[in-house]
């Protein structure tokens, strides 16, 4: 294998999104990468700073691509509007793009700045959507956890293939959006 003419890190980290897209984050390794874009492994540490440093990249790539597809989706929307939208985003990034989807569930090292400063824009995101709703900072960062929590946790049984009752997914998807929208309106602290 010889070096490949406009090999840059952008072509790096864009190679190993595809991986874990296409075999799992299992596959991600340098050796994968390089033989995607038929190259020696020495080659890409021009670009990057080893299998930890791709691991970065590839990180702030997901979580960067994630924020830019919510805030389309919520752009020029409100209330219960917006947040059906956030969910549909998140969604439907986890269908077209599961492995970095997955990165971007894990929270960021303490001392990775950068990666705390773009996972945090998505946590921004989703306060300011809802923040329509009058919640107390508690009773929002509670809104925030639980909107997650249903999002993910709806992806990840059906991605796993746990919803064999034969009734439409996208339905019992904004069944549950709606009940968590109706949940804005009456906050408690305990039943």
């Amino acid at each position: 294998m010889s070096h490949r003419a406009g090999l840059d890190q952008l072509t790096v980290v864009e190679a190993a999104a595809k991986l874990v897209d296409e075999e799992g984050i299992g596959q991600l390794t340098l050796g994968h990468v390089a033989e995607r874009l038929g190259v020696r492994i020495p080659s890409l540490y021009n670009h990057i700073a080893g299998l930890p440093g791709l691991k970065h990249q590839l990180a702030l790539y997901c979580l960067h691509d994630l924020l830019d597809r919510i805030l389309r989706a919520i752009a020029g929307k409100s209330r219960s509007e917006a947040i059906r939208a956030l969910a549909n985003a998140y969604r439907a990034y986890a269908q077209e793009a599961p492995g970095r989807y997955a990165l971007t569930l894990q929270a960021p090292a303490p001392l990775d700045q950068e990666v705390q400063n773009v996972a945090g824009q998505i946590v921004d995101v989703i306060r300011a959507v809802l923040a329509p709703y009058k919640l107390s900072e508690e009773d929002a960062i509670h809104a925030i956890r639980g909107l997650r929590s249903i999002v993910h946790g709806f992806i990840s049984l059906e991605m796993a293939g746990g919803f064999a009752m034969p009734i439409d997914l996208d339905a019992s998807f904004q069944w549950l959006i709606t009940m968590f929208i109706v949940g804005l309106g009456h906050p408690t602290k305990e039943v």
